[in-house]
Parts: structure tokens; sequence; C-alpha cells
């Protein structure tokens, strides 16, 4: 069982920075979309940040200038570094990998479990 293990996140003071990280819990085949999520109280759950197989990046327009991802393609990890954080940006940030796991097997969306991050104001 494939499993992506998420690190960082916790309670932050507004105007701080933050570190989340993310990795797989063993190899892929490939990993196409690499990134982050976040889910605020009573909220859809909304792109943060992603990176493709080819280095392509999005972001969010509300961490726009903000946020930062990379990837390691060796190590199967992603990081998410967001500075300058605000109250909005409270919310449970999960990991989300788009993943071949096999030569036999199709492309397919694997989600972390989530962290809690919670800016104070």
């Amino acid at each position: 069982q494939v499993q992506l293990v998420e690190s960082g996140g916790g309670l932050v003071q507004t105007g701080g920075s933050l570190r989340l990280s993310c990795a797989v819990s063993r190899s892929p085949r490939s990993i196409d979309a690499f990134g982050w999520y976040r889910q605020g109280p009573e909220k859809q759950r909304d792109m943060v940040a992603l990176i493709g197989g080819g280095g392509t990046v999005e972001y969010a327009d509300s961490v726009q200038g903000r946020a930062t991802i990379s990837r390691d393609n060796v190590n199967n990890t992603v990081v998410l570094q967001l500075n300058n954080l605000k109250p909005e940006d409270t919310a449970v940030y999960y990991c989300y990998a788009k993943m071949q796991i096999t030569i036999w097997g199709k492309s397919r969306d694997f989600w972390g479990q989530g962290t809690q991050v919670t800016v104070s104001s």
C-alpha cells in the first residue's frame, strides 16, 4: 500500500512561515502531479500548489508570491514553503499525488491524511 506521509504544520503566528513536507512511502513508477491542497473550516478542498512531472508549477491566487513548492524526484518528496501567513491560511493541508504505481496500473490520485495548520492573529 503506497502512502503519502506528511510532516510539518502546527500553530503559527500571523506573518510567520511554515514548511510542509510529503514523502511517498515507496517509489512509484511515476509521479505526474505532486503538491498540496487545503480545506478550511466549512470550505471545500482547494488546490494550494502543484508541480508537474516536467516541473511546471501552479499556485492558487491566494498564495501567489508567498508560496514556493519544490519536488525531489530522487527521493519522491515535495515541500511547500508558505511565508507571511495569514489567519485565512488556517486549514487542514493535504498532500496530493497523481501516480502510476506499477507498469501495469493506471495513474490515479493519492491523498495524505492531512496536517492541521492554524494561524493565530
